[in-house]
């Protein structure tokens, strides 16, 4: 039972995270509190009992319930009721079905099956979030009490002769510790009625099960085992030396899922229209003469429509003084509450360009003091130019790098921008339409290729943000050059090897202060000098090649590393399969950088 009790709660907790994580990235519109609400539902039970009656199904029933709760605001306190009634159902096969000490054919039957109700009344917390428009709201119910649990007898029996076949004695139990796990939403009609729908899981630990004395069971049945009948067909036999029959009534869960509708009635407090007792969250976004309105700014692209987070956003009289500011959240809001009556100027930026700004008249504050509503207003970013998001990792990780020199160079038209990419390797570039950009990081310690992106394959109605990843290598770092193979006993450049060695070549163009060691491995067949001499002409061959490609020699080292560094246990006298040796002939780069 605890360990049920421990999973369900878990399973509860880790869905209540997610929603105070939605609700603590969401904006409300209005902090409507200390209010209570009443919501009668009827709905559908689908109840699972774990007590082992393998003929006996729980059939679905109907479902009545009241919840009165209380909010202060986000969160709050509630108190549920539920009436719930099941019927269990026989599902023992009578046909074809006989006594094999007669034998006799069985065709009379006696069937009780009685309903089960079970009574619920539990307490616990709630989290709540309204929509924009005060119209939907979602909450997120848990309870904890007990309930009752009564009925369920089913009793199946042959009459002629009378022979008890299935038979399960019920529950009286009144009180089963139960969890409830709910969710809801609700529609408002109007600021105080709504309607409303919704699902839970409820589970009731350890029901005890009734004894039937007469019956000296708690529950039991016969099974059944194939026959044939005296006309010589097949026929259900039952098997009486293996009854099986439960003397110990169990403590066995039982719990159910079940959907419900119902209505809502909020009872919240009246505002008056023209005089404020307090100003504070309590009227907000409602507006009065002395506490002012809420101010929902909504910042969003002209061309897309998306909605722009991290947006800073001003509220400014006609003088240009600031009167309230913010950033939007990642739903592309900011709120600005108990703003008084007056005449104002919204203005947004967002990574340094500036949003069209809109202006608030006093009139609208007084159709904000007629409705109750906040004043909606919203932004436009005009610019045409795309936003690049770059993130700059080491390569072969997601691990982002802080203080790389990320260089921005415009192939069209001449130009370079630069920027430093912040504590997660993010940073931040503005792309012209129709472009073709280089991208390259430069930081002590690291080395990168130069990378190019082109705006031509974006189009800006559709989008406006680009995501890029970069890397970055760590210098001293063995780079495996997968295609730099030799002929036997040969340190000729192969046409295949030369796509490789033209990536270091374009590594030390694009970096112009390394150097690179270019290292050849052998495997242990052979002798070591042997090897130690072909693995140095190698690594002199792919020098040489460098070379023509105008790379300076003071750049190059060769390293002919042998036999001396394999990768694996195939050294001299080991019994090792031909790709195992294969893997230890290698050539590998190390760029250095300069000190």
């Amino acid at each position: 039972m605890m360990n049920n009790l421990k999973n369900t709660i878990k399973l509860f907790v880790v869905a209540l995270v997610c929603a105070l994580s939605f609700t603590s990235n969401a904006q409300q519109l209005e902090n409507e509190t200390n209010y209570f609400q009443l919501s009668p539902r009827i709905g559908y039970d689908f109840p699972s009992y774990n007590n082992n009656t393998p003929y006996i199904d729980y059939k679905g029933g109907l479902d009545l319930g009241l919840s009165l709760d209380y909010y202060w605001n986000t969160f709050g306190l509630g108190f549920d009721f539920d009436y719930i009634k099941n019927k269990p159902e026989s599902t023992y096969p009578t046909d074809n079905l006989y006594d094999p000490s007669g034998p006799t054919l069985l065709t009379n039957f006696n069937l009780t099956e009685d309903n089960i109700s079970r009574l619920f009344f539990g307490i616990g917390p709630n989290v709540q979030f309204r929509s924009n428009s005060r119209k939907f709201k979602t909450e997120i119910n848990t309870r904890f009490g007990i309930a009752s649990i009564k009925g369920g007898r089913t009793y199946l029996q042959s009459t002629t002769p009378v022979i008890p076949l299935n038979f399960h004695a019920g529950y009286k139990d009144s009180g089963v510790f139960t969890f409830k796990g709910q969710v809801r939403f609700t529609y408002f009609l109007s600021d105080n009625f709504g309607i409303n729908a919704g699902a839970y899981y409820m589970r009731h630990f350890g029901a005890k099960e009734l004894f039937d004395t007469p019956l000296g069971v708690s529950a039991g049945y016969i099974p059944i085992v194939d026959g044939n009948s005296a006309n010589g067909g097949p026929s259900s036999d039952l098997d009486f030396n293996n009854a099986q029959l439960r003397e110990k009534p169990c403590d066995c869960d039982i719990s159910s899922v079940g959907v419900f509708a119902g209505i809502t009635y909020k009872f919240s407090k009246k505002v008056k229209e023209d005089v404020c007792e307090v100003c504070g969250e309590d009227h907000m976004p409602r507006c009065c003469a002395t506490c002012g309105c809420g101010v929902t700014v909504t910042a969003r692209d002209k061309y897309t429509s998306e909605t722009l987070p991290l947006t800073d956003v001003v509220l400014t009289d006609l003088n240009g003084n600031i009167v309230q500011s913010g950033i939007t959240n990642s739903y592309g809001v900011v709120v600005f509450n108990d703003v008084a009556e007056a005449d104002y100027i919204v203005k947004g930026k967002l990574y340094d360009v500036s949003l069209e700004e809109t202006s608030i008249t006093k009139d609208e504050f007084k159709a904000c003091k007629k409705d109750g509503n906040s004043i909606q207003k919203v932004i436009e970013y005009g610019d045409l130019n795309f936003v690049l998001k770059g993130n700059v990792v080491e390569c072969n990780t997601d691990k982002g790098i802080q203080g790389v020199d990320v260089v921005l160079k415009n192939t069209v038209n001449p130009g370079q921008k630069n920027t430093l990419s912040d504590a997660k390797g993010d940073f931040i570039f503005h792309l012209k339409q129709a472009s073709i950009f280089l991208l390259k990081g430069n930081k002590n310690g690291y080395f990168s290729n130069e990378v190019s992106i082109t705006t031509n394959d974006y189009d800006r109605n559709k989008s406006l943000f680009i995501d890029f990843e970069m890397c970055v290598n760590p210098c001293g770092q063995a780079i495996k050059l997968d295609n730099i193979i030799f002929n036997l006993d040969k340190w000729d450049i192969l046409p295949a090897a030369r796509p490789d060695l033209d990536y270091v070549v374009k590594l030390m163009q694009d970096n112009p202060t390394i150097s690179v060691e270019m290292s050849s491995h052998t495997d242990s067949r052979g002798s070591n000098p042997y090897n130690q001499t072909l693995s140095q002409k190698r690594a002199e061959s792919t020098i040489n090649y460098l070379m023509t490609k105008g790379i300076s020699r003071a750049r190059l080292i060769a390293r002919g590393a042998g036999e001396t560094e394999l990768l694996n246990q195939c050294a001299d006298g080991a019994t090792c399969a031909e790709n195992e040796h294969t893997i230890n002939r290698r050539t590998e780069f190390k760029v250095i950088c300069p000190q």
